[in-house]
């Protein structure tokens, strides 16, 4: 029997957990893979990022090893035309963006976390509900046989989540688009300036940010679907496909930071969401049982909001949560239901928001060639991109 178990040991579940301990109570993560996961090289953190690390308590860990950036350029690979972007100023480590290596803030998450936190090679195959004494169970079966009882379960488990499918959530939806990912590693240095650079071209968006003096995280955004599995495939293939054909035409700067890339983080994976009015009107809690991060609210990468959004789902959980403790330290089973539908409440129309923000942004950047999609994006990015990173400035409070 565990009073909390979190389905999946990605950023938002490894964040809820943490989030949890702080208010006092101990969660079961179940994750399937062997280890932890880091798929996707690197994030891009924004203030909104910043507000939650800081309540969780580890905002330090990573603002001591990787460098903010302020302003970024996007350049126009047909036209060469530049235009510089600013992001804010600096007011501390609540107030800033920042790109950071996935993997490191996955084990920075993890280290806080008491021995035995996470269970590995654990694969969820179904979930039942019960009445016990009045009070509502979740019972997880998993693929080795064991069964868990639980009085909460929070799915955590990605964009093909099993537990937003038994909530009733429709599959997330392909945009069209692919991303391909990877980290790119100069043992000597790279010497660039720690400023966030795009190009864009007809249905192509790319760019880079150096994490700090050695490591660039770098994208590469198109309509052309991924060659083979979920992730691209061959490493070597991918990076050969950017460099010989998809990017042939964008600037050698970039070329070069793809040509430097560690095989061992390059993906290639098709962009899914959810339709917004499905996660304003979708059942999102039920039975003691919620989503959150990428199970509830997939998007595409547009704004960098996937990792902050997940970050902040995790500090509202552990804060509503953690007001159904009792002073033996034990859920009130009966109060956790009116917890959960708060959470519901305060995170639908954030999330649907963000959604449509960023499928907006990926629109405008991508789509199209004719003289008015060209003057929309020049639009766009001298006056609205700007506007639009004023969601990255939301602050989801602090934990109790």
């Amino acid at each position: 029997m565990e009073e909390v178990v979190i389905v999946g040991a990605g950023i938002a579940g490894l964040a809820t957990a943490v989030a949890l301990k702080k208010v006092g109570l101990q969660a079961l993560v179940l994750e399937r893979s062997e280890g932890l996961r880091a798929v996707g090289a690197a994030l891009t953190l924004f203030p909104n990022a910043w507000h939650a690390l800081d309540a969780l308590g580890i905002s330090d860990k990573l603002t001591s090893i990787y460098t903010p950036f302020f302003k970024g350029y996007v350049t126009d690979v047909k036209t060469k035309a530049i235009q510089e972007v600013r992001y804010g100023a600096s007011n501390g480590s609540g107030d800033q963006q920042i790109a950071v290596n996935r993997k490191v803030l996955s084990e920075v998450l993890a280290e806080e976390l008491p021995p035995n936190t996470i269970r590995f090679s654990s694969k969820l195959t179904s979930i039942e509900t019960q009445v016990e004494q009045g009070s509502s169970i979740c019972i997880l079966a998993l693929e080795d046989g064991t069964i868990i009882k639980s009085k909460v379960v929070i799915g955590c488990d990605g964009v093909h989540s099993r537990v937003a499918r038994w909530l009733g959530l429709g599959p997330p939806v392909d945009s069209g688009r692919s991303a391909i990912r990877g980290l790119a590693v100069y043992p000597r240095g790279h010497g660039l300036n720690q400023e966030f650079q795009q190009f864009v071209d007809v249905s192509k968006r790319a760019g880079f940010v150096p994490l700090n003096d050695k490591e660039i995280y770098w994208f590469f955004l198109c309509k052309v679907p991924p060659k083979d599995a979920d992730h691209g495939g061959d490493p070597d293939s991918i990076q050969r496909e950017v460099i010989d054909n998809l990017a042939k035409d964008f600037p050698p700067l970039y070329l070069d930071v793809v040509g430097h890339s560690d095989p061992s983080t390059l993906t290639w994976g098709a962009l899914l969401f959810r339709h917004p009015w499905d996660v304003v009107l979708g059942n999102l809690a039920r039975a003691n049982i919620t989503v959150a991060g990428d199970a509830m609210h997939p998007m595409t990468p547009d704004l960098g909001q996937g990792a902050g959004s997940a970050l902040e789902d995790a500090v509202v959980l552990g804060r509503l949560i953690g007001s159904s403790i009792s002073k033996l330290g034990k859920l009130e089973t009966q109060e956790v239901g009116l917890a959960l539908k708060s959470y519901v409440r305060e995170r639908r129309w954030r999330a649907a928001t963000l959604i449509t923000a960023s499928s907006l942004s990926g629109w405008v950047s991508q789509d199209g060639s004719s003289w008015w999609m060209r003057f929309l994006r020049d639009v766009f990015y001298k006056f609205v991109l700007g506007r639009a990173f004023s969601a990255s400035r939301y602050d989801c409070g602090k934990l109790c």
